[in-house]
């Protein structure tokens, strides 16, 4: 390592642990470099040319910049590893009963916990999903549930009031009109075209009004819901965002808007393990930054996994506890794949888990 590279590497964990620019002399008295201020000030001033620091207006010290931080992952970091992370999704594992989706809830919990960030699962596009079927299960004679499954194992259901006076078999032949006509339409696409069919199925929903509306709100959260958030109150934790109410309200509408986090994502830059990196250094973004990494699911469809915080994060931790958990869910999740539909997952679903 030059010594270029060492001092880059002090600044940036520095600064990791906290959030203040870090001068010469809290290399040479923290760390005990033994070189001179002069000679650190001047390395720090080509680092700062090469667009690895950058000053703050307010102080005489360095911070990373968004290239420095992609620099120290890819070439300085450590790669420490958090052994509590193994034991804690070994737990999950073998439990040989849990659901895809409680697997990935679960593990993404352990994330959020063992990092202090939050963490963010997100599924397939609605462009590239369609509607398989649309079915309705009468619970009693004035109620009944709705269920849709896309093709790529998506699940959503709506529960209904049945007009006194109606027949649920009323309903029945309504929904199957829709089954006949909406399977294989891309998810996006449900609402706008069960809208143009309402004159064809009016004379089945005579005086059920209620259920129509039902089936729209369930189409509409059918299209929208493909992100599920967990630790969302550790980023209350980081200065950044605790002081500033600004930051902290635009990266929580980043992480909550599923195409703005796909967005962001586009120019993620791959680590060599895995993990994507999308490091912002941007103010309107929060001095945010998103470490990524995609699952496959037993049916081969995937789900990317994602740590949201500070440009400051511990990404010597985050990012191999993140590639430890993709790795190791996508082994598991493979061997599952292979044996098909067993006793060992009987409720495999793939899409993003319930919150």
């Amino acid at each position: 390592m030059t010594r270029r590279d060492q001092i880059l590497k002090l600044i940036v964990e520095e600064f990791i642990k906290t959030a203040k620019p870090v001068g010469s002399k809290t290399l040479i008295e923290k760390y005990g470099l033994d070189v001179s201020s002069a000679t650190i000030r001047n390395d720090m001033l080509a680092l700062e040319k090469d667009g690895l620091l950058e000053k703050p207006h307010t102080s005489a010290g360095r911070v990373p910049s968004a290239q420095g931080y992609e620099y120290y992952v890819n070439n300085l970091r450590q790669k420490r590893f958090d052994e509590n992370v193994r034991y804690a999704l070994e737990s999950v594992l073998e439990q040989r009963s849990k659901s895809v989706e409680e697997i990935i809830r679960e593990s993404c919990e352990i994330l959020s916990n063992m990092t202090n960030l939050a963490s963010v699962v997100l599924g397939p596009k609605v462009e590239e999903e369609r509607l398989v079927s649309v079915q309705v299960i009468p619970i009693g004679p004035h109620t009944a549930t709705a269920v849709f499954v896309t093709d790529q194992g998506y699940v959503e259901n709506k529960t209904f009031l049945i007009q006194e006076g109606r027949d649920v078999k009323d309903v029945v032949k309504a929904v199957s009109v829709l089954n006949e006509r909406l399977s294989g339409t891309p998810v996006a696409d449900l609402v706008p075209k069960m809208r143009a069919m309402q004159p064809a199925i009016k004379d089945y929903l005579i005086g059920q009004d209620a259920v129509y509306q039902a089936l729209i709100a369930a189409f509409l959260n059918f299209a929208g819901n493909r992100m599920n958030l967990y630790g969302k109150e550790n980023l209350l934790d980081q200065p950044e965002f605790a002081e500033d109410a600004k930051k902290l309200r635009k990266v929580l509408d980043l992480i909550d808007d599923p195409e703005a986090m796909r967005k962001a994502l586009e120019d993620a830059t791959p680590s060599g393990e895995g993990v994507r990196m999308s490091i912002s250094d941007n103010p309107d973004l929060g001095e945010m930054a998103i470490l990524s990494a995609q699952v496959k699911t037993p049916d081969g469809q995937n789900t990317t996994l994602n740590l949201v915080g500070p440009s400051r994060m511990d990404y010597d931790l985050a990012v191999s506890m993140l590639q430890y958990v993709s790795e190791t869910l996508d082994d598991y999740f493979s061997q599952i794949g292979e044996k098909g539909e067993s006793e060992e997952c009987p409720q495999k679903k793939s899409g993003t888990p319930k919150a």
